[in-house]
């Protein structure tokens, strides 16, 4: 039988998803310098699988929160969101920009130019190659987390409609792009932006929608092994089609809704216990998903080391896989956890009596 719903909502961790985020990361720089020997795997999409994730997972924890407590608290979200993000982000943005003075390229590989755009998260609007190119999604998720939460909590205010008005929210955004915004720009400049808010979306309405009973109800049967283990493979056959669906439905801009769609399925399957969660909670996936942050950050200094041994191919992007999370290790142990529990420590703090009776 797969989980009912108060078994979802019991759940506090989901490893499956972890497992998941793993196998993205790892896409994504197989596709960086596997060169042609792995264009079939194209992982260059694979930042939609993060993108649904996190639409998911925050829109699921923030739901959370308020059944628990009454209420959202933006104040404790946006702090524990900048101790995650940040820290790490400004130490290997540090450490590239040292490596380039060092080599004499901070110039010459735009690093200087794209700099005050990285400073201030505008990683998405950098439309030339640096040595963080691969950043402009954190500029993308940045504002996300900025701006969902607090839809969230203004809508709290529609009380017992506010998961429609939720849901409604989500549903013309995804609908606005892929019928405005998407056909004004030919898949252009912000039709391209708009394209990755897309995938948020959507894992935001699987939140909302996983999160009420009777939309639990919906999904629960993909739950099943019977169902999930087809689903699972039938993403993987699905990947290995992407190079040959993405023209079919008019390009990239157009194909990227579908592709988010399909991973919120297997993002269902992932969520129940069965063989599909076992698969990807096995300890080394969840090893590399909970250190995947650092690991997709510092690929480009991984590359940096591997270059001098390998050339493109299947050698050269399992070395970097390799080099990327021996650093994404340092960085986990001694940044990423520790500005983590600091984040939560600052968070769960109360506000002196004053301020909260003067707000």
């Amino acid at each position: 039988m797969p989980m009912s719903h108060a078994e979802y909502l019991a759940t506090r961790q989901f490893h499956g998803l972890t497992g998941l985020r793993a196998l993205a990361a790892a896409a994504v720089v197989f596709f960086h310098y596997g060169g042609p020997a792995l264009d079939r795997l194209q992982g260059w999409i694979a930042v939609h699988l993060f993108f649904v994730l996190s639409g998911f997972l925050i829109t699921t924890l923030s739901l959370r929160e308020e059944d628990r407590a009454g209420r959202i608290s933006l104040r404790a979200f946006w702090i524990r969101r900048v101790f995650r993000i940040m820290p790490v982000y400004y130490t290997v943005l540090a450490l590239t920009t040292v490596f380039v003075l060092i080599g004499g390229t901070y110039w010459s590989t735009r690093l200087g130019d794209a700099m005050p755009l990285y400073l201030v998260f505008g990683n998405e609007l950098v439309d030339y190659n640096t040595p963080l190119g691969m950043s402009w999604t954190l500029g993308v998720e940045e504002k996300f987390y900025f701006v969902w939460p607090a839809l969230l909590v203004l809508t709290a205010l529609a009380k017992s409609r506010k998961l429609w008005l939720r849901a409604g929210i989500c549903v013309v955004s995804v609908v606005a792009v892929v019928a405005v915004v998407l056909p004004l720009t030919h898949g252009q400049g912000w039709g391209k932006l708009a394209a990755h808010y897309v995938s948020l979306v959507i894992g935001c309405l699987l939140g909302l929608l996983m999160h009420h009973p009777k939309g639990f109800a919906l999904v629960r049967p993909l739950m099943r092994p019977v169902v999930a283990v087809p689903i699972a493979v039938g993403f993987c056959v699905f990947q290995l089609c992407v190079g040959d669906l993405v023209p079919l439905v008019g390009g990239i801009p157009w194909f990227t809704p579908i592709y988010a769609v399909v991973s919120a399925v297997l993002l269902v399957a992932a969520l129940a216990p069965g063989p599909v969660q076992r698969v990807l909670a096995c300890r080394p996936l969840t090893f590399v998903g909970d250190r995947s942050y650092g690991l997709y950050l510092s690929q480009v200094m991984a590359a940096a080391v591997t270059g001098l041994l390998a050339p493109s191919g299947y050698v050269k992007a399992a070395a970097t896989v390799a080099v990327a999370l021996g650093i994404a290790c340092v960085l986990y142990r001694w940044i990423e956890t520790p500005m983590i529990a600091r984040g939560r420590q600052i968070a769960s703090r109360r506000r002196p009596a004053a301020l909260v009776g003067a707000a």
